[in-house]
């Protein structure tokens, strides 16, 4: 499944398979030494930047380092990384990381983006515009498409002949040199050795030239010029891709989500086709703004974000929720801590899975005719999972009955060693079942665990939200002026606000501020009956959303 994962990345490359990842893009901070470079300013951005710059490049040298060692363990044999720098630090990056991690060998391209056009400032030096990508591969067997870019203008006039097929331009079937081969033999009375000062021969063999004669696609001229091949332009792909990237512009418009160093789509867009297939698992360890997932999920690819902090991450989240649609693939948030309210009305197998794995076990992936049984520990033992409070008596029976049923020798065997023949997960147990696991306990000699939620996934308060507006009357060009005024509380501390201007419940919140510090917004409506909606998020990561209803003109507050 798709993952968003708030923490270090470092323990969490260390937590993921070797061999897993196919395409892994980085835009790790750049070495600068300027406090610009905290760019959300939550708690998990200042610890880390604290951690990257306190001992000058040697030390970020080293910090980037043991994260690229686990990236390259966890790639593919056929797998690449595209490690996005600049002028800062590229040259330590190349040489003491990726060449002595990749080694050099696996060193296939340098791309040079250039980010800006603007001119130089008066200084003395040339204004610095662009970006470094390197691109290492794992082994001599990588993925790569070959990419190309728009022809230019004048190469699209060289296609100024036109026929029934199209445009096309006429292209030499002879070249200069001589050919003793198939090459060099005389063609519709044609002979080529006998051309030019040193001979010439055809681009290809008789075989081909009657092929292409026969397809109509050789352009014969008045007597005494030689033939030429139709090339027409719908048959050209484009020019392939070079190394320096000038055709990719800074992010601007609708696609800026206010980012300070948000990469442009088509940025990644170019990096994922080249380096991947549909279906491959793609990997950022700095997922910022969330573009490489955003683009992974368009692409259809799999994929795997990580970021230390917590606006980059329901940021990213917001994000994919907006370009949502009926193809999208399901992904799991992870957090420090979770929403109980969100936990417990989550969608029931989701939530059952996701519970196994974080108790350290095997789900069970049938959604029915699973015999009650969820899963399992690494052990064998059965797990069940239920999505409630005060579970009663009548579960833990059922359950007693589906884990003899699940496997009789396992059940034996682990009675017989007196350890837990099962293990019963839920939010909080009720009396009854407390009190029959103690009685199977003692008069039965059997065990069946009771886990709480709590004792292995961290459960918070998510935070409190008050919603209220303020007419402003009509603007100049008669519509309605609204103030909206978000108010949030929580022990963590407020991270930020953002705002759905058009919500609809069914198609869920779809961002259109997505970064408000303050909670403070003001729109323009028309007539008409407009949802408004707007979510906290904390320093844990943790969410509350407030929605509500404007009947313009006359402002008369409804239920969304």
């Amino acid at each position: 499944m798709n993952r968003l994962i708030l923490g270090d990345n470092l323990e969490i490359l260390k937590s993921l398979e070797s061999e897993s990842v196919d395409l892994i893009y980085l835009d790790p901070p750049f070495f600068s030494n300027r406090n610009y470079e905290v760019i959300w300013g939550d708690k998990g951005e200042v610890r880390s930047f604290e951690d990257r710059w306190s001992g000058g490049v040697d030390h970020y040298i080293a910090w980037l380092k043991e994260r690229v060692e686990e990236m390259h363990r966890i790639l593919k044999p056929t797998g690449s990384i595209f490690l996005h720098c600049d002028w800062h630090a590229n040259a330590y990056i190349r040489v003491f990381i990726l060449d002595k991690i990749f080694g050099e060998q696996n060193f296939i391209n340098e791309f040079i983006w250039k980010r800006s056009s603007n001119r130089s400032s008066i200084s003395r030096a040339a204004r610095k515009n662009y970006d470094s990508i390197f691109f290492y591969v794992k082994g001599s067997n990588y993925i790569f498409n070959q990419i190309f870019t728009d022809l230019s203008e004048g190469s699209e006039k060289m296609y100024n002949n036109k026929d029934e097929r199209g445009v096309y331009q006429k292209v030499p079937l002879l070249v200069s040199g001589k050919r003793n081969g198939d090459t060099g033999k005389i063609w519709r009375d044609i002979d080529p050795n006998l051309l030019g000062q040193a001979g010439m021969h055809w681009v290809t063999t008789i075989d081909k030239l009657e092929d292409y004669d026969k397809k109509g696609l050789i352009y014969w001229p008045k007597k005494g010029a030689t033939p030429r091949l139709k090339y027409y332009l719908e048959q050209s792909p484009g020019v392939p891709l070079t190394e320096v990237w000038d055709d990719i512009k800074l992010v601007s418009g609708k696609e800026g989500i206010g980012y300070p160093t948000q990469k442009p789509e088509l940025l990644l867009e170019r990096i994922i086709n080249m380096a991947s297939n549909e279906g491959d698992v793609i990997l950022d360890p700095f997922v910022g703004g969330g573009t490489t997932v955003a683009v992974a999920e368009k692409l259809k690819r799999q994929w795997i974000g990580i970021d230390q902090s917590v606006q980059a991450v329901k940021v990213s989240e917001m994000r994919l929720q907006k370009q949502k649609d009926l193809f999208s693939a399901p992904f799991s948030l992870h957090l420090h801590k979770y929403d109980y309210d969100t936990l417990r009305n989550s969608d029931a197998f989701e939530f059952e899975l996701w519970i196994v794995k974080q108790y350290g076990g095997t789900p069970n992936t049938k959604q029915r005719s699973d015999s009650g049984i969820d899963g399992k520990t690494k052990e064998g033992v059965p797990i069940q999972v239920k999505r409630s409070d005060n579970v009663g008596r009548n579960v833990v029976d059922n359950f007693y009955s589906a884990i003899q049923r699940f496997d009789k020798n396992l059940f034996d065997r682990f009675k017989a060693e007196q350890k837990p023949v099962g293990v019963l997960i839920a939010f909080s147990f009720g009396k009854g079942a407390i009190q029959e696991v103690a009685r199977l306990k003692n008069q039965e000699g059997l065990m069946i665990q009771l886990v709480k939620v709590e004792e292995f996934v961290p459960i918070a308060k998510k935070p409190k939200l008050t919603l209220v507006f303020n007419d402003l009357g009509l603007d100049a060009k008669g519509l309605r002026e609204i103030e909206f005024i978000a108010t949030g509380e929580s022990e963590a501390g407020i991270e930020f606000y953002a705002w759905n201007f058009a919500y609809e419940a069914a198609a869920g919140f779809k961002a259109d501020v997505m970064i408000d510090k303050e909670g403070k917004q003001v729109h323009k409506f028309n007539a008409g009956k407009h949802c408004i909606a707007v979510k906290v998020v904390d320093n844990e990561g943790l969410e509350s959303l407030e929605t509500i209803a404007l009947t313009v003109n006359g402002v008369v507050k409804v239920t969304c």
